[in-house]
């Protein structure tokens, strides 16, 4: 089977709800043998958590992890695919 083409991207994700944290490191967590890095930033004046995710990646795992966390209620989820 030919192996699909990877591409690195980027996902931001802001996370309003703090309640829902853990569900999103446990989706992380799932796609991690794809995951570069991450960083997250806790903005506390406006009770939100910032962070972006840095995948080397197929896209279908990408859009597959962005769907995922963009259908749980208190995150926004946008992906960057880089042109590499």
């Amino acid at each position: 089977m030919e192996e699909k083409e990877k591409r690195i991207a980027i996902i931001s994700i802001l996370v309003t709800d703090r309640g829902v944290s853990d569900r999103v490191n446990s989706l992380l967590s799932e796609y991690g043998d794809w995951i570069l890095g991450r960083m997250g930033i806790p903005y506390k004046e406006k009770e939100v958590s910032i962070l972006s995710v840095a995948l080397d990646a197929p896209m279908e795992i990408t859009n597959a992890l962005t769907g995922k966390l963009g259908r749980i209620n208190g995150t926004s989820v946008k992906a960057l695919f880089g042109k590499i």
